[in-house]
């Protein structure tokens, strides 16, 4: 069965919906101000005293301390490297590169300058991501973020011998996601592997996108893997240890809620043929039956960047994300009012119905399988 068929719902009644949302959107609006500002700025400092002091805690145990309490500081202090880097990661740097945050004028905490940490260069992804997958969610041949051209998650895609063992891609690409990300642009412009594309629209030469992907590849090897190890010489290798496994746990993390967000069993996919005379309310539409929810705790949503509503992000992106649980519960009021499915549940759910997705897709139709 293909995910890919768009139940069309009454125009007029689809205004209307689109209406009440943008209300909401109005009314949210008004209410952004120092309150968000402090918030950002606030989470920003102790993001990095987390990570100064995750840094400096790890070293520290195999310098000072031997034993179970060695062993015990270092996988705090590893831990929370890891949660620092998913604060900077989702809440901080997904949500600030989004231009959550232009409003506050501030000279580094905004869309243009703010660069994250992690191996993925900032300016590649927000043009595949805040345009590309933000535009086209879930569309065939337009968001390259729909499998990330690894994964086949429909039958809309025809099966290949590689999808039989996906489950495997998955799981590389859940434990290596950073890399995942920051090389994400690059394979959709087969810059290094596959044939050239003809229509590619990309605003920079292949050979700057090039360079810029190994620049900041190169500074966040260097940072993570050889300059803060070697600080720490006599405890060099168990360092760089703690500093692979804190981006380990940042990458499953990160992917986990994304694909929780995104490829749920009953998110849905598009054809361009949807598009078509596409108006406001339509995408609004959209946004919403390829999206998912994860429902959790304060804490869970902020560790999320709030991509727990993915449903509220991918209809309000430039909203700063906390107003997103809010706005949650209201939208999901408003789908129920207007008929519109509206895709929630616990992570394990949604996670199990990914995993479900992954493998369900790992198998050809019959009719496929008698081709192949």
């Amino acid at each position: 069965m293909s995910n890919s068929t768009m139940k069309r719902i009454d125009p007029v009644k689809l205004e209307q919906f689109a209406q009440q949302l943008e209300i909401l959107k109005a009314d949210t609006l008004k209410r952004i101000g120092e309150k968000d500002a402090r918030y950002i700025r606030r989470l920003i400092g102790f993001q990095r005293l987390l990570d100064i002091t995750s840094r400096i805690l790890i070293p520290v145990a195999f310098l000072f301390f031997s034993g179970p309490m060695m062993y015990l500081l270092a996988a705090v202090g590893t831990i929370g490297l890891g949660v620092s880097k998913i604060l900077d990661n989702m809440e901080i740097g997904h949500n600030v590169m989004h231009g959550q945050y232009d409003w506050m004028n501030d000279p580094n905490i905004n869309s243009r300058k703010f660069d994250w940490d992690n191996a993925g260069d900032s300016d590649s992804w927000k043009r595949y991501h805040n345009h590309e997958h933000h535009t086209y969610t879930n569309v065939f041949g337009k968001d390259r973020d729909f499998g990330y051209g690894l994964l086949r998650l429909s039958n809309d895609l025809p099966w290949k011998p590689k999808n039989s063992w996906q489950i495997l891609t998955y799981l590389n690409l859940s434990f290596l996601f950073e890399w995942g990300v920051a090389y994400h642009e690059l394979a959709g412009e087969r810059i290094f592997a596959g044939k050239k594309k003809k229509d590619s629209s990309l605003p920079i030469s292949r050979l700057e996108l090039r360079n810029a992907f190994f620049k900041k590849a190169g500074k966040q090897i260097f940072k993570d893997y050889i300059l803060y190890p070697l600080l720490f010489w006599p405890v060099a290798l168990p360092v760089l240890v703690c500093s692979i496994l804190a981006n380990i746990i940042r990458n499953l993390w990160t992917s986990s809620i994304i694909f929780c967000g995104h490829f749920t069993e009953d998110a849905q996919v598009f054809y361009e043929s949807d598009l078509e005379n596409e108006a406001r309310a339509d995408w609004y539409y959209r946004q919403i039956l390829g999206s998912s929810n994860i429902q959790g705790s304060k804490a869970f949503h902020i560790l999320s960047g709030h991509l727990s509503c993915q449903i509220e992000h991918h209809l309000f992106p430039d909203i700063p994300a906390p107003h997103y649980r809010e706005l949650a519960p209201k939208v999901e009021a408003l789908c129920h009012e207007y008929e519109i499915p509206y895709n929630t549940g616990s992570f394990w759910h949604q996670y199990v119905t990914v995993v479900s997705r992954i493998l369900k897709y790992s198998f050809p139709e019959p009719r496929q399988q008698a081709k192949a």
